[in-house]
């Protein structure tokens, strides 16, 4: 396992790469996340549906979402909740500014068409006439629910979501095995889900399948436009979702391990190893 503080190490050298690819991998990696993280949407919905009881359904939902997480990090893509830590590399001065805000926007460019593209293809591929058309309410209602907040409350439930992602992405960051960054990275997802947190991608995904999915089975859903959708609740929810990411989890991970640290100096878990076998002889 790695520790906290190579993690931090590793994360400058991660965040050179990540702020140096072309803006066309940009797009494309981050829209494939936006795929995966619309996957989990639908797949949580459908799965928390049917269930009458709101409690039940709403951890059953949790519990199949961080499916989402798994194919971000496993499969290869770009988070823009996650590339969040980037700012760790930035107040190091390995990267600069400009280049961390161009990767944010491409990839989050590429995050809302991946998700956008799964919602309308969820909804005109009719996947909500399951379980006798309750599933197009559930939808219809997940987008509203989303809506219905006010800019505060949206901004502080971005804040503690992007916390626990970028929590996630840390931890997965420990594990040296597939199983382990599977593991690690479930649980702060799954706390994020069962919360009724707020994250900006999977919103993307709620808010274009409610608004879609309202027009094209004829669901009343007042207050739920595109509107109110993008500048009352994706707007507020990306501000908060960079103030937890960005502002709590790498700044405060910097200042800790990385600001005014000898860093270069210290040896990680496998140096020393290898430094007593070299003395034992």
């Amino acid at each position: 396992m790695h520790s906290p503080l190579e993690i931090a190490r590793n994360y400058i050298e991660v965040g050179i790469h990540k702020v140096n690819l072309s803006i066309y991998k940009m797009v494309l990696l981050g829209f494939l996340a936006g795929i995966f993280i619309g996957f989990a949407g639908i797949a949580s919905t459908t799965a928390s549906s049917t269930i009458s009881s709101p409690s039940a359904a709403k951890l059953l939902g949790a519990a199949v979402f961080p499916a989402g997480m798994a194919m971000v990090l496993i499969a290869g893509s770009e988070l823009f909740t996650g590339n969040n830590l980037i700012i760790i590399a930035a107040l190091e001065r390995k990267v600069t500014v400009a280049k961390m805000l161009k990767s944010w926007f491409f990839v989050y460019l590429g995050n809302f068409l991946g998700a956008a593209l799964v919602a309308a293809l969820v909804v005109y591929g009719h996947t909500p006439d399951l379980f006798g058309g309750n599933l197009a309410l559930s939808i219809v209602n997940a987008g509203k629910a989303r809506t219905d907040l006010s800019f505060g409350d949206s901004f502080i439930r971005g804040i503690l979501c992007n916390v626990l992602v970028c929590i996630a992405v840390w931890m997965s960051f420990a594990a040296k095995e597939v199983s382990g960054k599977l593991l690690t990275s479930f649980w702060p997802v799954f706390v994020f889900v069962l919360c009724g947190f707020e994250h900006s991608i999977a919103d993307m995904y709620f808010g274009v399948a409610a608004l879609l999915g309202a027009s094209e089975y004829g669901i009343a859903a007042e207050g739920l436009t595109w509107g109110r959708f993008l500048v009352g609740s994706l707007l507020p929810v990306t501000l908060g979702n960079i103030v937890g990411g960005a502002g709590i989890v790498g700044f405060g991970y910097w200042l800790v391990y990385i600001h005014r640290t000898p860093y270069s100096h210290i040896t990680t878990e496998a140096e020393q190893e290898e430094i007593d076998i070299a003395e034992e002889y």
